[in-house]
């Protein structure tokens, strides 16, 4: 029997709860960021995009904890997350000041890319309402021993926007351990946000002090080196290949570290360009390793979020009690079809995903 048993449905308010900070993305289409004279808005946010696929496409019961400020574009991002179904109630709203300097809804203007122009992000997301949630200002024994949760998701990148809410992620996942949730975690590096406050140097150190509190810790083979310090040995380090072998003993090493995690996942992808890519993804789990097919050539529409569908996908599949290989399998059929739609966040529904793991092709449906 699996080490990972997530609380049962009827005791909890909620299968899948989500920590992390909404942002609104403004999305140029097929123009560049410095060249558009017009943006398609969406929301996304690493941590809340997996609370959503769990909702929009595995129809389970998903909230967000995070901070909106009370203003029209607050309330523009409230119109967004109620329609993908997330529950809402958790949310802290901040009165507005007048001109969002005491807290203000972060903007994450994202290129596409094309071939051999990479995608592009450009995160204006200082000062924000989420960054400055800190201890004490959410009632986890009330989510946690009152309502129930059955998962807890959170991430590197909400622990990077400042020290406050790494401090308050540690609070989170002390409670939902004490009552018996599983603790979910990607790792999710972003130099740009590590940038200003210590670098790589101090993603390490969060990280690992946040590790132990972990039951499934997720991330690609950059993430785990530079949030956790381990090395791919033998990797290529130009991604030419993916070698799984080689990112199965940076797993190992991962569990050896932190004996606390009872599942580690890591996506394998290769930017052949930024449209064609190679796509796969390993999960370590009760002592073995479970490979999901390698799609070789993956046609890439929009590449953002990918990791996050594919960690839905996976928590799903464990979450129901699925085996670990198709775990992992829901997880990276998630992922590539989440990249053939725009936005952050996946537009597909089980059957679609059920479909293609079973091999089904893409001819027109009717």
């Amino acid at each position: 029997m699996s080490t990972l048993r997530p609380r049962l449905a009827s005791d909890c308010r909620y299968d899948i709860l989500s920590l992390g900070e909404v942002m609104i993305r403004l999305d140029p289409g097929d123009n560049r960021i410095h060249t558009t004279r017009e943006f398609k808005v969406w929301e996304g946010g690493g941590e809340y995009n997996v609370a959503r696929g769990l909702r929009r496409c595995f129809n389970k019961r998903a909230a967000v904890v995070t901070a909106i400020p009370d203003n029209p574009v607050g309330r523009l991002l409230e119109d967004l997350i109620l329609q993908g179904g997330v529950h809402m109630e958790l949310v802290k709203w901040v009165p507005f000041d007048g001109i969002g300097k005491q807290g203000r809804v972060g903007l994450n203007f994202t290129e596409r890319g094309f071939g051999v122009r990479a995608a592009k992000g450009c995160s204006d997301r200082g000062h924000t309402a989420a960054s400055q949630l800190k201890r004490g200002d959410i009632d986890w024994e009330e989510i946690f021993g009152k309502a129930g949760v059955r998962w807890f998701h959170t991430g590197g990148i909400f622990a990077a926007l400042s020290e406050t809410t790494a401090d308050l992620i540690i609070e989170a996942v002390m409670t939902a351990k004490k009552y018996g949730t599983i603790v979910s975690y990607d790792l999710n590096y972003r130099a740009s946000l590590w940038k200003s406050i210590g670098g790589q140097k101090k993603a390490q150190e969060i990280n690992r002090k946040l590790a132990p509190y972990v039951d499934v810790m997720m991330g690609n083979e950059e993430d785990f080196t530079a949030c956790l310090g381990l090395e791919v040995p033998g990797l290529d380090k130009n991604h030419s290949k993916l070698d799984s072998s080689n990112f199965k003993k940076m797993i190992l090493e991962a569990v050896k570290q932190f004996p606390n995690f009872k599942a580690v996942a890591t996506t394998l992808r290769n930017a052949k360009t930024a449209t064609i890519n190679d796509w796969g993804a390993i999960l370590y789990m009760d002592g073995k390793f479970y490979e999901a097919a390698l799609r070789e050539n993956l046609e890439i529409y929009d590449r953002v979020g990918g990791g996050d569908s594919f960690a839905s996908g996976l928590i799903y599949g464990l979450m129901e009690d699925k085996t670990p290989q198709q775990a992992v399998e829901y997880g990276a059929a998630h992922g590539a079809l989440a990249m053939t739609t725009p936005g952050d966040t996946t537009t597909v529904s089980l059957a679609d995903v059920e479909k293609v793991m079973a091999g089904g092709t893409a001819r027109v449906d009717r």
